[in-house]
């Protein structure tokens, strides 16, 4: 029986768990509070708290995904268990774009130079080496944005916290959370699946334009437009600001036959608004 071990069972990882239990999957995953794995186990998987877990707790033969934020020192994973990797069918780490810093809205590749700016992705920068030096077969994810139902503009702007900010040249790239844990799948199921890897949409774009269509969806006025210099925004929003670029899936495309369910924002959001609908017309 396959067998998925997630480190940090979160957001994503619960959408790629829901997809392989479908094909008789074991799961297990950690959480960092006994109820975050009380709520695993309540799930029907075996749930562990991170602290607590040993290395014969884990399945050999198992697919590692790695999904633990990184602390000073790098990846807390690989610290407590690389030495252990040996005995896994797969390791997979997930990681971000960004790494590549700011290209001034410039495409991204697999290959293109990492240059961290921002201090989180310097520490993802230093766990992907980690892992690289550990295993030559690793698979580094580096993911953009991820949004989905309970996580996207939609319930920004009903919450009234959405803003359009205007910062000339600014674009992003994102994933909704099923195309991510569709390519996951892929990249567990396609055994040359080695080095870096982009799983993200095919049109990147500005926040503004994603929330004036979201609001355009739900029927109500859209924020108005705010000048980036002129907005106050926390230090973590600045950093996202910092960086303008888009990023490639050729190589997700081409070497695990997988094409994004929802290839823009577009197509994204307005599932979710239908699914929000289906919800209230159900209840």
């Amino acid at each position: 029986m396959n067998t998925l071990f997630a480190f940090g069972l979160g957001y994503s990882a619960n959408v790629l768990a829901r997809n392989l239990t479908k094909e008789n999957w074991q799961i297990f995953g950690t959480s960092r509070t006994v109820a975050g794995a009380t709520k695993i186990s309540d799930q029907g998987y075996r749930g562990f708290v991170f602290e607590d877990l040993h290395s014969s707790d884990i399945p050999i033969g198992a697919h590692w995904l790695i999904s633990v934020p990184p602390d000073q020192r790098g990846c807390p994973v690989a610290r407590k268990f690389a030495s252990h990797s040996i005995e896994a069918s797969s390791v997979t780490y997930l990681s971000t774009t960004g790494v590549y810093g700011d290209l001034k809205g410039g495409w991204a590749f697999e290959w293109t130079k990492v240059n961290p700016l921002r201090p989180r992705s310097v520490l993802r920068v230093k766990a992907e080496n980690q892992w690289l030096e550990q295993r030559g077969d690793v698979t580094i994810a580096r993911l953009p944005g991820i949004y989905g139902p309970a996580r996207s503009s939609v319930d920004r702007i009903r919450k009234g916290t959405a803003k359009r900010i205007v910062k000339s040249g600014q674009v992003f790239s994102r994933v909704h959370v099923e195309d991510l844990a569709s390519g996951l799948e892929r990249i567990l199921k396609t055994s040359d699946s080695k080095g870096v890897i982009h799983l993200t949409d095919d049109q990147p774009a500005s926040q503004s334009d994603v929330i004036a269509y979201t609001a355009e969806l739900l029927g109500v006025e859209s924020p108005p437009l705010q000048p980036f210099e002129q907005v106050d925004l926390s230090l973590m929003a600045r950093e996202f600001y910092s960086e303008s670029k888009r990023v490639s899936n050729a190589r997700a495309k081409s070497l695990l036959n997988w094409t994004p369910l929802f290839p823009s924002f577009r197509e994204g959001i307005a599932d979710i608004v239908g699914l929000e609908s289906m919800c209230r017309n159900a209840g």
